[in-house]
């Protein structure tokens, strides 16, 4: 496991907690960020003018102020920031590295503190309990922290002990965020197309989930039937009879971190070997159970010394329901065959996209990605590129992206750099492919000719777009009942006479105020007042370069046209 804390002293670890206190400190953060990204927009803010190198830059910084500030916040926006990083429809890209670098190594609470949890939670002393427990905690995090342990029976364990005050700190907090997510919903730039109402709640289930030590010894446990078939990865076993919804005993399993590398060639270990295993093992968690892993990070992962991978912290998981696979691999065969109309479709079933009125641009931004990327060879490509560009072509668009969707890109990018790190040569796409491989010979059926196979699926594609016409048009006639459907007509001729129209008035208007300022500098030259002709003369003189532009502009258009 992970080891060492920051000694950086913060408000918020404590067991009692100020309501006023944090309110100010939570709204001076939300008004600050805001203040931000209002100057973000600013040209005048951008020395030398706006550019988009200078824009990137601005953003970064922006990102990991957010980051060291959310963990100044405490446990409550540590949490909310790493699950904000799998949010990339909302976020910026910048914004989504940063806090998923979020760490949250904080100071650790007192030995006191950790008895007096232990005996509330189990209803007896540490002696009663365990023959040795350390008071030293091996790591300390903003929800907990482990100390190792030997049981009376002589087995070696790890305690998880949860924060002191850590549910009050929640439940103040939360109460403020609601507030906060009201306005963000209510306003007329930011609350447009966003559910932050939603988001809101699904950060509480999230977090309340979390902090249930007996739901995190739930999921260890499912996680290790798992993979009790394979020798090559261990999970540590929970022992039940010292385990609460505060107090997590686990068995302990030491290991070389993985991304340790040069521990891990000193212990003789194969590092290549190693990167394939790490890959293997979360494709297997998707494809065999659907629960999978969703915080892989390598302080969550280590190895042992006869080289299995060992797994850690199972706080937060993942499950893919079945009937989403089906839907995976449409959107699979969709951009094997680059047919963008056909992913856009899968990903709307998937929940993947919400659907508009004009799905033009995001057929156009999902084409534009196929063209793009599949002229590679599937293994030649970069699980990190590839999640970058979806996550370029998602922001701003309607692309709402389900947590499972980008806890799996996100560990996906994270093993691809471990792996890299372990073997220069490792390729996560090599690894994978062979999976896909049958993934897909499973939804076609090996057996057969392929071009039956093709002829059979587009038939069975057309008998079933031909099943779908009637309730197409059934939902069509609806949209046109209810006033929901929009025509959209273009009249070239007409939008060019009402530019020259509107190009003209503000011609006059322009005309009018040369006149009035020409006329106030003649009369203060009549009167002797030269200097102060100067300033109505210069405004005029720029009012007329301005108003000759319009006009050049205004005939060029209509040369165009």
């Amino acid at each position: 496991m992970e080891q060492g804390y920051s000694d950086k002293a913060y408000r918020w670890n404590r067991e009692q907690y100020s309501s006023r206190r944090r309110f100010v400190d939570i709204w001076s953060f939300v008004l600050t960020l805001l203040f931000k990204l209002w100057l973000y927009n600013k040209s005048w803010s951008y020395p030398g003018g706006v550019t988009e190198a200078k824009q990137a830059t601005k953003r970064k910084t922006q990102a990991v102020w957010i980051r060291n500030t959310l963990l100044d916040l405490g446990p409550t926006f540590i949490k909310i920031g790493q699950l904000f990083s799998t949010r990339a429809d909302i976020f910026p890209v910048e914004y989504v590295e940063e806090l998923a670098k979020l760490q949250d190594k904080v100071p650790a609470f007192s030995y006191e503190q950790v008895e007096a949890t232990i005996e509330r939670e189990l209803g007896k002393k540490i002696p009663e309990l365990f023959h040795n427990f350390e008071p030293i905690p091996l790591a300390a995090a903003s929800l907990g922290q482990v100390h190792k342990a030997v049981l009376h029976s002589g087995e070696s364990v790890v305690v998880k002990v949860q924060r002191p005050g850590l549910k009050k700190l929640f439940e103040i907090d939360l109460q403020i965020l609601k507030g906060i997510t009201r306005y963000f919903q209510n306003h007329p730039k930011w609350g447009r197309g966003r559910d932050w109402l939603g988001i809101y709640e699904e950060c509480c289930r999230i977090l309340w989930e979390e902090i249930d030590y007996l739901n995190e010894g739930r999921n260890a446990d499912t996680f290790r039937r798992n993979f009790r078939g394979y020798d090559w990865v261990n999970v540590p076993k929970v022992y039940w009879r010292y385990a609460s919804s505060r107090v997590l005993t686990l068995e302990y399993l030491p290991g070389i971190k993985i991304s340790q590398y040069e521990a891990l060639e000193a212990a003789g270990l194969d590092r290549k070997l190693i990167a394939r295993q790490g890959a293997q093992a979360y494709l297997l968690q998707l494809l065999n159970s659907g629960f999978f892993h969703a915080d892989p990070h390598p302080g969550n992962i280590a190895i042992s010394a006869t080289g299995a991978l060992i797994f850690y912290d199972f706080g937060m998981m993942g499950r893919i329901k079945s009937n989403i696979r089906e839907g995976l691999m449409q959107t699979l065969f969709g951009i094997a065959q680059k047919d963008g109309d056909r992913v856009v479709q899968s990903l709307i079933e998937l929940g993947a996209i919400a659907p508009t009125d004009d799905m033009g641009p995001v057929r156009r931004s999902v084409q534009y990605m196929l063209d793009h990327f599949m002229d590679k060879p599937f293994e030649n490509q970069s699980v990190a590129a590839i999640s970058d560009d979806l996550y370029e072509i998602a922001y701003n668009q309607p692309f709402r992206f389900p947590a499972t969707f980008t806890f799996v890109m996100r560990a996906f990018s994270t093993l691809e750099g471990v792996g890299k790190g372990l073997d220069p040569d490792f390729n996560f796409m090599e690894v994978a492919k062979p999976y896909a491989m049958q993934l897909m010979t499973d939804m076609n059926g090996s057996e057969g000719n392929s071009f039956i196979n093709e002829l059979s699926r587009q038939a069975a594609q057309v008998s079933s777009t031909a099943f779908g016409l009637p309730r197409r048009l059934e939902d069509t006639l609806e949209k046109l009942e209810r006033g929901d459907m929009r025509l959209r007509v273009r009249s070239i001729e007409t939008e060019r006479l009402l530019r020259r129209q509107s190009s003209i008035q503000l011609s006059i208007s322009y005309a009018l105020l040369i006149s009035a300022f020409t006329l106030s500098a003649t009369i203060l030259v009549v009167t002797n007042y030269v200097w102060w002709a100067l300033a109505p003369g210069l405004i005029a003189a720029g009012l007329a370069v301005i108003m000759i532009r319009l006009l050049l502009r205004l005939d060029r258009y209509d040369r165009m046209y």
